[in-house]
């Protein structure tokens, strides 16, 4: 198996994502050592927002392609590739202003590709979309500020993180999707303890 992890925050050794995400390949990788791991950076480097001549790439046909289009596509190559190749996506992100960070994004601007990673099942603009990434699983480890943001909760029509990431991915055709969230993190105290636990002990149980 090859595992493609995705860190958003924009913090290094004061974030709490990071650490899921370092706890995650510890776990994976003490129950299957001969797996890979392949880290991809979205917090703390420059992912490129998409611009009109990637809009032009992104939707001209393969065969009309020019040189110009394909070097405004040349990063979302790469990262629409890695997708592909990989089995297993673990998204280590914090939620910023009830969503996610820019750089997340950025990310998934460059890889949310018509016929790359999804496409209209009737070839024309229907509003039936179908996902292009097949047999992928992924994991969100989140962090989020607050409490109450799962769902039927107290704050969970404000969030716009992981219900976000969960549809989107979903377009691609990511649906099995495993979610263990971190709250409280701002504010701390027993709530925050007891949230921490929990999700260690949960991604210390994940196979």
């Amino acid at each position: 198996m090859k595992i493609l992890i995705i860190n958003a925050s924009v913090r290094n050794e004061r974030s709490y994502s990071r650490k899921l995400t370092r706890l995650f390949v510890e776990n994976w990788r003490s129950k299957y050592p001969f797996d890979t791991f392949t880290y991809r950076e979205v917090g703390t480097a420059n992912i490129p927002h998409i611009d009109e001549p990637w809009i032009a790439g992104a939707f001209q046909k393969p065969a009309d392609k020019t040189e110009e289009n394909q070097k405004a596509l040349q990063l979302s190559n790469e990262l629409v590739k890695e997708l592909k190749e990989h089995d297993v996506y673990v998204i280590g992100t914090p939620m910023y202003n009830w969503s996610i960070p820019s750089g997340l994004k950025a990310y998934i601007d460059q890889v949310m590709r018509i016929n790359e990673t999804w496409k209209f099942r009737s070839g024309a603009p229907d509003g039936d979309y179908v996902g292009l990434l097949e047999n992928k699983k992924l994991f969100i480890l989140s962090t989020r500020g607050d409490t109450g943001y799962g769902e039927n909760e107290k704050n969970s029509h404000t969030n716009f993180q992981t219900a976000y990431l969960k549809h989107i991915f979903g377009i691609m055709g990511v649906n099995d999707v495993i979610l263990h969230s971190l709250d409280n993190e701002e504010f701390g105290g027993k709530v925050f303890e007891n949230s921490k636990n929990k999700i260690f002990e949960a991604i210390n149980s994940i196979h």
